[in-house]
């Protein structure tokens, strides 16, 4: 059965313009050196022959193989060995083959270092926890774990730690079981438990050294620190800081309609970062006060993200070949892992792009010649964006933002989304 849409025509009525937000954006110009300064300078060594596990998790972090392929050299250097291990909670189908292959998805494979994957645990001593307090059993047998992550602002919740080396300590490490326990409490489980349990991870585990990553609002890496385990509380709730403060944002507050053209867990935990485009659907959290955004619509599905459609409840609208690229048993394990399932709900799905925008419009209920509406690649590039003109005509006194097209229509005779830097 296809898709009901409106009288056609609204396409060729609204007209966009491709504009460029500047941003005066710090960044690392040597990626690879900053990584090798802040590890001989972060004052942990390694023993000779120890066999080290360096974790990585699931997501798409500019400069990921960069900054791994120079923590293994740093392990080596000092006559260790190293091997990775996902620390990704449930991902991947909550199986061991299907995390690997996340990590060489990311080109992890090709760095000359092996890959050990196990959903096995190894339970540590819980202390005051009411909940398990596990480790990956791989990195339970070395001789030491040195976690790699990125620090940010946390899709589901807000507090001391979000986003970074305390939640993949706790959550990434512990693998499903502690995936389950902790989203068992909803975001009380993250905000209040998953640091109790990393602290105790830290405390009776080998967690030796977090090496954080912070990003600039252009997906660009801004800042790296090796941190010795036992400084990880007291320093991340800092690099949190920096890292909100670079968050990308749209150049408005006010949509009535926001198109992305893809959405996966290599760009955000939940598909799209809920800092970008307001909305929670978490019970009992509040929406962030802006953006206000009338409705959404979602045109892809990253390859990376291997079918798992996680957060695709955030939109109101997806496309047919959306719908077709999920993976619902994968959808199914993170989604009920998080116990967040109405980010798991599968959105009205339109026969194709252009069926998108119409049924979009008709549902912010707002003429085509006077609708506020965005598009964007995805929420991690909130730097180049298509507006209508409505949205245009706000942002013309600004003088951060360059126009670089105007006139522009949505769609091609195929009724498919023109390309995004199409003239």
């Amino acid at each position: 059965m296809t898709s009901p849409a409106p009288p056609r025509g609204e396409d060729a009525d609204t007209s966009f313009a491709r504009v460029r937000v500047l941003a005066d954006e710090p960044r690392l110009a040597d990626v690879a050196g900053a990584v090798d300064e802040t590890l001989w300078r972060c004052g942990v060594r390694l023993p000779a022959g120890a066999e080290v596990a360096i974790a990585v998790g699931s997501r798409g972090i500019p400069d990921l193989v960069t900054v791994v392929g120079r923590v293994v050299a740093w392990v080596r250097a000092q006559g260790a060995t190293a091997f990775l291990v996902p620390a990704m909670g449930s991902h991947g189908g909550a199986t061991a083959a299907g995390q690997r292959a996340v990590l060489e998805g990311y080109g992890l494979g090709a760095i000359g270092c092996p890959i050990r994957a196990t959903m096995d645990v190894v339970a540590l001593e819980a202390g005051d926890c009411p909940v398990p307090v596990v480790t990956d059993a791989y990195a339970a047998a070395a001789a030491a774990t040195i976690v790699v992550n990125r620090v940010k602002p946390h899709t589901d919740f807000h507090g001391p730690y979000e986003s970074g080396l305390v939640k993949m300590i706790a959550i990434g490490l512990g693998k499903r079981v502690a995936a389950e326990a902790l989203h068992a409490s909803g975001t009380r489980g993250l905000r209040e438990l998953m640091p109790r349990v990393a602290r105790q991870v830290i405390g009776h585990g080998n967690v030796v050294l977090g090496v954080a990553l912070v990003d600039n609002a252009r997906d660009e890496t801004m800042a790296v620190q090796a941190i010795p385990a036992a400084r990880i509380a007291e320093v991340e709730p800092e690099l949190l800081a920096l890292a909100r403060a670079h968050l990308a944002r749209l150049p408005v507050e006010d949509l009535d309609v926001l198109l992305v053209d893809r959405m996966g867990k290599d760009v955000s935990g939940v598909g799209m970062d809920t800092n970008v485009i307001g909305r929670l659907l978490i019970a009992g959290e509040p929406d962030p006060a802006s953006p206000r955004i009338s409705v959404i619509a979602c045109h892809g599905l990253t390859p990376a993200s291997h079918g798992n459609a996680t957060g695709m409840g955030l939109a109101d609208v997806v496309t047919r070949s959306f719908a077709d690229a999920v993976d619902h048993d994968v959808t199914r394990t993170n989604v009920v892992t998080s116990g967040f399932l109405a980010r798991g709900k599968l959105p009205v799905v339109a026969d194709d792009d252009q069926t998108a925008w119409e049924l979009c419009l008709r549902a912010a209920g707002v003429p085509a010649t006077s609708v506020r509406a965005a598009r964007i690649v995805d929420t991690l590039h909130c730097d180049e964006l298509w507006v209508s003109d409505a949205v245009a005509a706000e942002l013309a006194g600004d003088p951060a933002v360059v126009v670089e097209a105007t006139g522009l229509r949505l769609h091609g005779p195929d009724r498919r989304l023109l390309p995004f830097a199409s003239p």
